[in-house]
């Protein structure tokens, strides 16, 4: 699991540019053109894209795993998570220019013992048959959560019992570039 920065300053801009451009046209505000991208920003990724507005959570939605291109998944992730979050009402043209947008670019998944977790450093994705519950490294930093706290929460969004993680679930741990407005 990699920790150097994969992308540029300049891709990132470009990424951050076409997930906002994405908002918009989803909420009829602005036309968007993507416009020539660079092999790079071509190769399939998981990414989710997170939204803020004003310090406050409005929606996140994302792709685990590399199924279409990173700018295609940004462009995707962050309008399904301005429009779609089932958490949230839909964000509105008048938000938009109030919201801050946070990517991040995952890496491949791949099983990790529950003592190999490092806070900040990880994520995780647990299943346990049709279940399966996702957080990315961020989150415990945000709520100052240890490793064992962090299992049980990732258990609890899959519908899981908390102690899932010690009965049989599949751990596995990924990496994120994360890079914000």
């Amino acid at each position: 699991m990699a920790d150097q920065a994969e992308y540029s300053p300049e891709e990132r801009a470009e990424l951050l540019r076409i997930a906002r451009g994405s908002i918009g046209a989803a909420l009829g505000a602005e036309p968007f053109e993507v416009g020539e991208i660079s092999e790079h920003l071509s190769e399939p990724r998981g990414a989710f894209t997170t939204l803020h507005n004003q310090g406050e959570l409005r929606g996140c939605v994302g792709y685990i795993f590399p199924v279409r291109p990173l700018y295609r998944t940004v462009a995707d992730t962050a309008a399904s998570a301005a429009l779609h979050d089932s958490r949230f009402p839909p964000v509105t043209a008048d938000e938009l220019p109030q919201l801050t947008i946070e990517i991040s670019v995952l890496s491949l998944t791949q099983p990790i013992a529950s003592e190999d977790i490092e806070i900040g450093r990880h994520g995780l994705l647990i299943t346990y048959g049709s279940r399966r519950g996702l957080l990315l490294p961020q989150v415990p930093v945000e709520h100052g959560w240890d490793a064992t706290t962090f299992l049980e929460q990732t258990c609890h969004k899959a519908g899981l019992p908390e102690d899932a993680w010690q009965h049989g679930a599949t751990i596995e741990g990924f990496t994120a570039e994360i890079f914000s407005e």
